[in-house]
Formats: C-alpha cells, sequence, structure tokens
C-alpha cells in the first residue's frame, strides 16, 4: 500500500500525505464532490478532477496488486516459482508486463505445442531448440514414432517439436516486449476498401478505401472512424508491422551451436512463431490499445461538452412555448411558464402533406397572447427550419417575442421513459417532447439529467466507445455539475436529486414523497427523516441542498451545516447574524466580506483558510447560481437560409459540438457550419477545447458554401473570406 501511495504522489505531482489523506477519505465511503467540497484542509484543495484521477489510478494499482499475487499463486501452486520470476513479477508497474511473464504458466485451450506436449515431443523440441542432439535432427527424431498417437514419421515427430519451440518463442516476454516496441515504433496501420462499390455508392469511409499511417501518430478519432468502417464491413484494415528486426531479435537471442540440419529447423519454428503468434497477437495488442486510446479522447471529448452542455445559463423568469417539430404528424406545441409549470399544449400541422399554415399561424398567435409568451423553443430535428420560418412570420406580428434553436437531442429518449410517464401520464410521446424543449431551454441542468447522458449528443463516435466507461464518466460529470450548481430540495425532481452527493435512487425518492407527504423542507435535518438516508448520507448530501425561504438562510448557501456555528461566528465578528442575510443588509455584508484578511480571520476564528474562503464567498451571494454569471443563449428574432451565405458574412452562432478536428456552430441556417482546427486563429491549438465550449456564442466568418452536400465551412481568422 505504502508503494502504491508513493506511486500515486509521484504521477499526479501531489505531496504524499495529501494523497494519504484523500486515500483515507475515499476508503471510508466519502463521495468525490463531498471530499473536493469540504475537505480542502485534507487533500490541499484538490479538486474533482484530480481526485477523479486519484480514484482511478489507485483502482489500477489495487486490481495489478492483486492480479500479481493470483499470478504468483498460480505459478507456485505449478511448482514453478523461482526467485528470479518472482521478483519480475514484483517489479511490473503494468498488468500488460504480469501477463506476459504469467503467459508461459498460463493454462491454455488447446494449442498445436499443446497437443505436441501429450504426444511426448517436449524432450526433441529442447534439443532442437538448445542444440544438444548429437544424432541429425531426423534420427533423433524417428526414436519418437509412434503410430498409436499419431506420430507416423520423423517428419511429423519433428513438426511437433517446432510447434513446441514456436510457442515457447511466443511466451518469451521478453521477446514479446521488444516486438510490441518496434511494432509501435515502425508500424503502420493499413486500410483498404473491402468490397467492390458502384460509381453511384458513397460511404462515409471514402479516404479510408487505400490509407496507410504511422501507428504512432494516428489520432483517436481516426482509428474509431476505422474501426467502425470495419464493422460495417466496408474496409479491411491490418497493422503492418516490422518483420525482420523481429525475427533477427529472436534468432539472436536463442542463439546456440547447433548442427546445420537443426539451425534450420529453428528459423522455420521462428517464421512460423512470428507468422502464427507473435505477429497476430501483437496486432491485437495495438489494435486493442489503440481502440482504448481512441475511446478515452472520445469519452474526455463527451464529457467536456457535456460539462458545458449541462451549465449553460437558465433562462429564468420567462415564459416559453416549445415547438417539437414534424411534418406528417404535425407539430406538437407547449407553453410553460417561469417554474416550468405546463400552461397549453396542442398540435399543428403547418408543413406537407397538410399544409395548414395560415392556422398555425393564428394557433400560435393565440397562444402567445394568452400566456405572455417571450421566447420560442424549437427542437432541432425533422421540420425544424421549416418551423423556423414559421415562427419568424410569427414574430413579425409578436415583435416582443425571440426564438431560438434547443437541441432536441434526448427529448425523445426522455418521452418514453418511466419518469416521462410519471410526470405527464395524459400526453403523448411528442407532446412530453415539447415540453421537454421548452424546459431545456429554462433550466438545461434540470431537464438534462432527466436523460440519460449518452444520448445527449455532444460527442464523437460515442456510440463505438465501450457502454460502461462511457456511462461511468458522463455519470461523473453530471454527479459534478449538479452538486457545483446545488439543488433547490423543494422543486427539484427526484432525477436531479439522485445526482446529489450521498444520494441514491431511492433516497431521491424518499425526499419527493416526504415533501409531498409534509409540505416543503423549511430545514436541512429534515432529511434525516427520509428512510435510508442516514448519517453518513446526510453528511455528504447536506451541503448541496439548498432551501430557499427556510428556517435558516444558511440552508439557501453552500456553507455545510457542519461549518454553520464558524459561518455565524464570522458574521458576528462582523456585526450580524444569519437573519441579515435576507435583508436589505446584505450589500453591506457583502461589503464588509470584502475586507475580511482569511488568514487572520481562519486563525482567530480555528477553521481551516480554503473552509473559511468558501464560507465567504457564500455568504456574499446567498442562493447563488453559478450558471447566471454565464452568456445567456443567442435569441433570434430574424431568420437565415444556407442561400442568403456569403464567403466573409460575418454571423454570431452558438457552438453546438465540439470534437477533435473542430466545432460545430448553429449560425441561424438549416445545417451547423464546421470551424475546422486549422481556421480557430492564428497560433497553433492542440485541440478546439482550449479556445471553444458547447453553448458558446462567438463570432464567426463564412469561408466557404457547399450547397450541393449542405457544409458550411467557417473561420474565426481574421481578415479570412
Amino acid at each position: 500500500m505504502a508503494e502504491q501511495l508513493k506511486r500515486l504522489a509521484k504521477e499526479l505531482e501531489q505531496p504524499l500525505h495529501r494523497v494519504e489523506k484523500a486515500v483515507e477519505l475515499l476508503d471510508a465511503g466519502n463521495t468525490i464532490p463531498f471530499i473536493a467540497r469540504y475537505r480542502k484542509e485534507m487533500t490541499g484543495e484538490m479538486d474533482e478532477v484530480v481526485l477523479r484521477q486519484l480514484a482511478e489510478r489507485l483502482q489500477y494499482l489495487r486490481n495489478l496488486e492483486q492480479r500479481k499475487e493470483d499470478v504468483l499463486a498460480n505459478i507456485t501452486e505449478q511448482g514453478k516459482l523461482t526467485e528470479e520470476l518472482e521478483q519480475k513479477i514484483r517489479a511490473a508497474e503494468l498488468l500488460q508486463e504480469v501477463e506476459d511473464l504469467y503467459l508461459p504458466y498460463k493454462q491454455k485451450r488447446k494449442t498445436r505445442a499443446s497437443v505436441a506436449r501429450e504426444k511426448g515431443l517436449e524432450p526433441l523440441a529442447m534439443m532442437i531448440l538448445e542444440g544438444t542432439h548429437t544424432k541429425s535432427a531426423v534420427e533423433t527424431a524417428k526414436l519418437y514414432i509412434e503410430e498409436a498417437i499419431g506420430i507416423h514419421t520423423a517428419e511429423d515427430a519433428l513438426q511437433g517439436a517446432m510447434d513446441i519451440i514456436a510457442e515457447i518463442l511466443a511466451d518469451d516476454a521478453d521477446l514479446r516486449k521488444l516486438a510490441r516496441e518496434l511494432a509501435w515504433k515502425d508500424g503502420k496501420l493499413e486500410t483498404k476498401l473491402r468490397k467492390t462499390l458502384t460509381e453511384e455508392e458513397s460511404t462515409p469511409y471514402e479516404m479510408y478505401y487505400a490509407y496507410e499511417e504511422a501507428v504512432k501518430k494516428i489520432p483517436p478519432h481516426r482509428i474509431l472512424a476505422v474501426n467502425r468502417g470495419e464493422k460495417d464491413e466496408v474496409l479491411s484494415v491490418k497493422i503492418v508491422q516490422p518483420e525482420e528486426p523481429v525475427l533477427a531479435a529472436i534468432i539472436k537471442q536463442y542463439q546456440r551451436k547447433r548442427p546445420a540440419d537443426g539451425q534450420e529447423l529453428f528459423v522455420e519454428a521462428v517464421k512460423d512463431s512470428w507468422k502464427r503468434l507473435i505477429g497476430p497477437a501483437i496486432e491485437r495488442e495495438i489494435r486493442n490499445s489503440l481502440t482504448e486510446q481512441g475511446e478515452s479522447q472520445a469519452i474526455k471529448v463527451f464529457a467536456a461538452n457535456l460539462h458545458s452542455l449541462l451549465l449553460q445559463a437558465p433562462v429564468k423568469g420567462r415564459t416559453v412555448l416549445g415547438v417539437d417539430p414534424g411534418f406528417r404528424t404535425g407539430c406538437k406545441l407547449a407553453v410553460v411558464d417561469d417554474t416550468g409549470k405546463v400552461l397549453e399544449v396542442g398540435v399543428m400541422y403547418p408543413h406537407p402533406p397538410q399544409k395548414k399554415y395560415n392556422e398555425a399561424v393564428e394557433l400560435m398567435k393565440a397562444m402567445i397572447a394568452r400566456w405572455q409568451v417571450d421566447i420560442i423553443a424549437i427542437g432541432n430535428g425533422t421540420a425544424s427550419r421549416e418551423s423556423e420560418a414559421l415562427a419568424a412570420d410569427v414574430i413579425r406580428q409578436c415583435p416582443q417575442v425571440q426564438y431560438i434553436i434547443v437541441s432536441e437531442a434526448g427529448a425523445s429518449v426522455y418521452s418514453a421513459s418511466p419518469l416521462a410517464k410519471e410526470e405527464f401520464p395524459e400526453y403523448d410521446l411528442s407532446l412530453r417532447s415539447a415540453v421537454s424543449i421548452a424546459r431545456r431551454l429554462q433550466d438545461p441542468l434540470a431537464e438534462l439529467v432527466k436523460i440519460e447522458p449518452k444520448a445527449v449528443g455532444v460527442g464523437q463516435y460515442q456510440h463505438d466507445v465501450a457502454p460502461k466507461k462511457l456511462d461511468e464518466a458522463l455519470g461523473a460529470v453530471v454527479e459534478d455539475c449538479v452538486n457545483g450548481v446545488g439543488v433547490e430540495v423543494n422543486t427539484a425532481s427526484s432525477a436531479l436529486l439522485q445526482y446529489v452527493a450521498g444520494l441514491t435512487r431511492a433516497t431521491a425518492d424518499g425526499i419527493v414523497k416526504l415533501r409531498n407527504e409534509q409540505g416543503k423542507l423549511v430545514n436541512r435535518k429534515q432529511l434525516l427523516k427520509v428512510p435510508r438516508l442516514g448519517p453518513k448520507a446526510y453528511e455528504q448530501c447536506a451541503g448541496f441542498i439548498r432551501i430557499a425561504d427556510g428556517e435558516n438562510p444558511l440552508d439557501n448557501t453552500s456553507v455545510h451545516p457542519e461549518s454553520y456555528a464558524g459561518a455565524e461566528a464570522l458574521l458576528q465578528q462582523l456585526g450580524y447574524g444569519t437573519a441579515d442575510l435576507t435583508t436589505e443588509r446584505i450589500g453591506e455584508i457583502r461589503q464588509r466580506l470584502q475586507q475580511v484578511n482569511s488568514s487572520e480571520m481562519a486563525q482567530q476564528l480555528q477553521i481551516g483558510e480554503p473552509t473559511l474562503r468558501d464560507i465567504i464567498a457564500a455568504l456574499q451571494k446567498p442562493g447563488r447560481d453559478p450558471r447566471e454569471e454565464l452568456e445567456p443563449p443567442l435569441l433570434r428574432s430574424d431568420v437565415l437560409s444556407m442561400e442568403d451565405l456569403k464567403p466573409g458574412m460575418e454571423l454570431m452562432g452558438t457552438v453546438r459540438n465540439v470534437v477533435d478536428f473542430g466545432a460545430f456552430v448553429d449560425i441561424g441556417v438549416k445545417q451547423d457550419g464546421l470551424i475546422h482546427i486549422s481556421q480557430f486563429g492564428s497560433r497553433f491549438i492542440k485541440h478546439p477545447m482550449e479556445v471553444v465550449s458547447v453553448g458558446d456564442i462567438i463570432k464567426v466568418t463564412v469561408l466557404d458554401v457547399d450547397l450541393r452536400r449542405g457544409r458550411i465551412a467557417l473561420t474565426r481568422k481574421t481578415g479570412d473570406k
């Protein structure tokens, strides 16, 4: 354990004692949001990102140690463990190294070598390998002829012996390591078109029909594209490895004084080992490793995009008309008030085949007038741009209203979910979607947590990633976002509450049940009335729960109940009480708090300085929603088409998705435009996320418009036309 902690400290560049404390907290069942927010003194203010890296690496190192013990026990049981082998296994720093060392002792399925061993040919194989046979190889092999077990000739015996030699070479950990290193250094990934296509046929994999790239240079998103092409049976893919250096290294490592015929047989076995065993095994390893890299990058990109999407600024205090657009089945409408309550639903049929355009305009105008609608939120699916043109016509007659295109990714998933059925049992699926579209503009976080994270559509190749890995990473993002913002316990859905640190689906349901039965919660301690929400869970969740208009104003801040005494003492030092936080004196309190010397005050109050700084920040803005400080979404009152776009035109747009090769931006036309990674400015960037995030509102210049393919190229380089 001590070695693991030292290694973690080195890898994370953190003091050893801080790492030890963080591990103690994790092992004691504390959640990462709780540790990051309320145990800063113990961890040296490690944030959620570092703590998750620590937890992940800790699990890997523990799995590594457990695997070492399992392997050592297995080899010991076989009576084959030597001191040298044990030292090598214990010194291994990677699971791959342990598996390489274990390979010769691992029970294998039936192989050509195992069959040869069963026939008693291992002594012959060792004589050829070591060059110890005194007669010719053929004469020596004749001694092993045994018709009853299928060894009819000397050639049969020699073939079995070479199969054994080939497997011995393939199981050599040092040789596998060398072959692996050479493949990574000089190998190439090669792809070819697998089937014949007609001139009219096209696939998304055109650039890979005859393609090769150095293994060490291939970017993560490209390997996932290649994998998908292979899965779709369009591409054949292989790793071309440097063969001659590996063969030379094997021959050199097993160089012996052998008779000429023995050397010839040995070289033949070396070639067979490479072609049949070593080469394919290394190719599988490299493909798996490249895929893991691709998946890790895809998950990283998706997670970052999801984080930005969830933390977009809410549109509060506005009545919204949500539109789930469609052709044949019509456009579903839902008006929700500023609290998200549904006021009215409806259906209109402005588009083909019904074409009841004028009726649709009148219906929208009536709903807008009836409920004083401020914003029309249109889902970006089928018929969205046609619906956008309709909205623009309506807005010309209702100039006080604006509109926005909202991503409807995952809305259909939500609509069919048990949660949606429970919320709106009287509505059909598409009406629920319209409600979801309106609400996700008002509060993206509260609404999007109801949807499976991977369904929100802000990634690259997320459908090609191992579901378990993706779910774990995205779940962590949602957890961090929810706890970073805080949750109003009296209005939050169970879907939102279950992401609060320390809560589960059952305890979240219990909170909703409690407030339905007993009315609004008035203090955080009432959470302890929820079945199965004990002291430990309360400790984890309490600081992230908010209670507006409760008995204690501190319950509407991020101050943890364990620090209430400290917060009250601080206010007393300044001449105030907690009740003043909800009065006009809050302005005075803010000014006084800004003047506090946190180092001196922390000593005076005997509070950790990081905790005191957080208390000061919380008291300055009770009930603060950190998202409100972000730029609000871009609302529009006009509409463009692709035909209106010209190179050089400057527009404002909203970043919808960020991927390895660029960013897709909604500029108010049917198709999102792409800013290629090379078009972000004069300075070199490694990844678009260095300069933009999902939800950012940015100025772009149209670079090129391809109407035939529906593609728009954008730039942020000044002066580009």
